[in-house]
């Protein structure tokens, strides 16, 4: 840790930038306490670690503070250094007594008190709602960044995302959805934008990297994104995931594809119109390519031009889905006022742009062309090609 309170109550801070001769005099002279539990710190000035506090064995919160690893400990001091150099009123590892916990950074910015946790370990759902509604209940904006090294990019606009990454997912003052993470070592803030999984763990998405010596608040509040996709991007990942998943199935897609083949579907002679990408899609831990498919079984398949489609009966098909597990939604802790229904209404705004339903009301769509399911791979191919054509404008703007 990085702070902690004199014999006289007084919180020294290590986030200040003393040199290493005036700290070695101060370990001389001073006596050092866990503004948490109490206990005595001792004053490391070593080499391979940056300056820090040490709990002593047996203590209360040693096991807590002594999993700090590096990696955070430089995070953290680079971001309340870079908090101060703007004129931001902040405390590093400000202990709050009331609701007993201690975020790495408290600052105020805009009238407003904010909590920033940076966190580069792994913990569960319960415990990241526990510290983020106490983190409410105390009138903080919890700010959550996660380590950079959680981001791993498998390729060009591909990432590899955990849920526990998804638990870092928030919307910007201008209803954008991002992740925001930080990497001391490139000294960088790296911002997920558009994030549009096609996989359970894989996701299309921008990413903007910003220099923490260039940067300013307000620009990780409030960043400025991309907030589209390329759809080839999208079509490309999708067929090399359908692929691969075919060739290593899981319990769940081999209870997909049963169904499916009861239906005379198969995998590989999917319509383009299934497996389309959509803003909200997040929310739901099931590919699109399935959920889709199973609102063109449970509604579309048995309707003809012209017949109404009903958002409330599409609803109760999917939450019967949900119910038997056949659809997966994903917990997102900082949004919760986002249902993962969105992303289904969201498809049927997607069809009435390419001109499959007509929409009538809120909840009411109207069918105009039923989707052609193909025979053969060439009449997938030649589908395919007709419908990135007609649709080039369109899909363009996803």
């Amino acid at each position: 840790m990085l702070t902690a309170q004199t014999k006289s109550g007084i919180i020294f801070s290590l986030g200040k930038e003393y040199k290493k001769e005036t700290l070695v005099i101060i370990r001389k002279n001073e006596e050092f306490f866990c503004p948490a539990c109490g206990e005595r710190v001792s004053l490391k000035l070593g080499t391979q670690r940056i300056n820090h506090f040490a709990h002593r064995s047996g203590t209360v919160c040693r096991d807590f503070y002594e999993g700090e690893t590096l990696y955070h400990m430089k995070g953290k001091l680079q971001l309340y250094q870079w908090l101060d150099r703007q004129g931001i009123p902040v405390e590093l590892e400000y202990y709050d007594s009331i609701i007993k916990q201690r975020p790495d950074i408290v600052f105020q910015y805009g009238g407003e008190k904010y909590a920033l946790e940076y966190q580069c370990s792994p913990i569960t759902e319960e415990i990241f709602m526990k510290r983020t509604e106490a983190y409410y209940q105390q009138n903080y904006i919890p700010l959550w960044i996660i380590g950079s090294k959680h981001m791993k990019a498998k390729r060009s606009k591909v990432f590899s995302l955990s849920n526990f990454d998804f638990f870092f997912l928030r919307k910007t003052k201008d209803s954008q959805l991002i992740l925001p993470s930080y990497c001391p070592e490139e000294k960088q803030f790296k911002i997920l934008s558009s994030v549009y999984p096609y996989s359970i763990k894989n996701a299309i998405a921008n990413i903007t990297n910003h220099s923490i010596q260039k940067t300013g608040i307000e620009e990780i509040l409030a960043p400025k994104i991309i907030n589209h996709i390329s759809f080839t991007k999208w079509s490309m990942e999708m067929e090399k995931f359908t692929l691969y998943w075919s060739l290593h199935p899981s319990p769940d897609l081999n209870r997909f594809l049963r169904e499916i083949y009861t239906d005379n579907l198969n995998l590989y002679l999917l319509p383009p119109e299934i497996g389309l990408p959509v803003r909200h899609s997040l929310f739901i831990q099931t590919p699109a390519i399935i959920w889709q498919t199973y609102i063109y079984l449970d509604v579309l398949q048995n309707k003809t031009p012209n017949d109404l489609i009903d958002l409330k009966e599409v609803e109760r098909n999917y939450n019967n889905r949900i119910m038997k597990n056949e659809i997966i939604d994903r917990n997102i802790p900082q949004i919760t006022n986002e249902k993962s229904f969105q992303a289904v209404k969201e498809y049927f705004l997607q069809l009435e742009r390419l001109g499959i339903v007509m929409k009538k009301s809120e909840t009411v769509f109207q069918l105009q062309t039923k989707i052609v399911i193909p025979k053969s791979n060439r009449e997938k191919e030649e589908r395919r090609n007709e419908f990135y054509q007609k649709n080039k404008s369109i899909l363009a703007k996803i």
